[in-house]
């Protein structure tokens, strides 16, 4: 928990600290001052990945959990495959046209296409605990897929991410290499697809990186970096964790939005102002700079935070809740129920104002009686708590309070 001079903010969950250090060899700060969004790191021998995701799991999401694109792409020697190719109708009572179909995958991994499971921090439990981990880490919103090369293979011709990546290893052998970037810091709105005739030139050149990853290697590569991999002799199966790091061009959008409430900034140009012309435009491009400059000067950090806020916030799911279980319990609560904040959920508790405390989440905020303040505090700390053992109420309110932090899934059952 970390406290400023105008509140609280939790991200609330019970944090298994190491999931960093299962990415890297590197330690935290060392890390962050000499690689994070700079220079690729190569981590060997880190460890075994087989407890987020094996083959046999890999089995079990295509054959047992009814996956639809977009969870699911493939692609071979550079080209992506059309989903129509490996998807189809359910069935009776399932018609929608877009499951995977695991026969059709099938035919296209024995003729060496590349398998890609999308979104799995959403869907497979160990990858589910392992990003909200490293999302509290790092402080940025991530996401997993997987990626399953038959042997002698290649998915996708060289290019580049937006955001920064680690890759684990999970099994097999691939090979991949490394070139440094064509475009520094590339940001979602400059895909690799707007420079491909440079990346596909700086891609023949020598690599910075020409290595084998093996089970329990792992990669780092900042945004931008040129990448490619093929498997050896072997089937390989590695885990991408996108990161998806805030930038200062997320700070500018932010402040745009902010903009629209500045009279002066919302003023309309002259009648007749012809933009494209430099020399007419220049007196209001002279005027609009000197107006931004003035309200650039009366923001405050607390408004862009504000801002960012809920943007920020809701890019991550928290940890998943049992719904039935959850609303069953709120009409039997009682003192010896045992509660905890929600994994990954992010909250905000602001100072006692006006005899209220607020609290904010991720897409609402809620108002509660200062006479609470201890309690929520203390509720949302990420440890498991007995109800009638909260600070500050007696039991009949905290049973109330409780309830509704239980229906607003700011707190599950522990």
């Amino acid at each position: 928990m970390q406290r400023s001079d105008d509140g609280v903010s939790l991200i609330g969950g019970n944090v298994v600290s190491g999931a960093l250090q299962r990415c890297v060899a590197a330690g935290a700060e060392e890390f962050a001052a000499d690689y994070w969004d700079r220079a690729p790191l190569l981590s060997p021998a880190l460890g075994d990945y087989l407890d987020l995701l094996d083959l046999d799991g890999v089995d079990e999401l295509l054959g047992g959990r009814a996956l639809r694109t977009p969870f699911v792409r493939m692609a071979k020697d550079g080209h992506v495959i059309p989903p129509a190719r490996y998807t189809g109708s359910g069935g009776a009572g399932a018609e929608i046209g877009d499951q995977v179909r695991d026969e059709k995958v099938l035919a296209l991994l024995a003729d060496g296409a590349t398998l890609v499971l999308q979104g799995l921090h959403r869907m497979w439990p160990p990858l589910v605990a392992f990003a909200s981990t490293l999302r509290q880490e790092l402080g940025t919103p991530v996401q997993i897929n997987a990626y399953l090369t038959p042997p002698s293979s290649r998915g996708f011709d060289p290019h580049y991410d937006t955001h920064g990546v680690f890759v684990l290893q999970v099994s097999g052998r691939k090979h991949w290499r490394i070139h440094a970037p064509v475009l520094d810091a590339p940001v979602p709105r400059q895909p690799w697809g707007g420079v491909a005739e440079e990346v596909a030139a700086a891609a023949s050149g020598e690599p910075v990186i020409d290595t084998v990853l093996t089970a329990g290697d792992a990669l780092y590569l900042p945004r931008g970096w040129l990448h490619s991999a093929a498997t050896v002799d072997e089937w390989s199966l590695h885990l991408t964790i996108g990161l998806h790091a805030p930038t200062r061009l997320t700070l500018l959008d932010a402040l745009q939005r902010l903009a629209v409430r500045e009279p002066r900034l919302r003023a309309g140009l002259p009648m007749g102002l012809d933009p494209a012309d430099a020399k007419s435009l220049a007196p209001a491009l002279a005027d609009t700079v000197a107006a931004l400059h003035e309200w650039l000067d009366s923001v405050t950090p607390e408004d862009l935070a504000a801002q960012l806020r809920g943007e920020t916030w809701s890019a991550a799911r928290p940890g998943p809740l049992r719904p039935i279980a959850q609303a069953s319990a709120l009409s039997t609560l009682g003192p010896e129920v045992r509660v905890t904040a929600r994994p990954g959920l992010p909250v905000r508790l602001d100072d006692p104002s006006g005899g209220r405390i607020a609290v904010h989440l991720p897409d609402r905020s809620l108002s509660l009686p200062e006479s609470c303040a201890d309690a929520v505090r203390t509720v949302m700390d990420g440890r498991a708590h007995r109800v009638g053992d909260l600070p500050g109420l007696d039991d009949a309110d905290r049973i109330v309070l409780t309830r509704r932090l239980l229906r607003e899934a700011a707190l599950v059952l522990a």
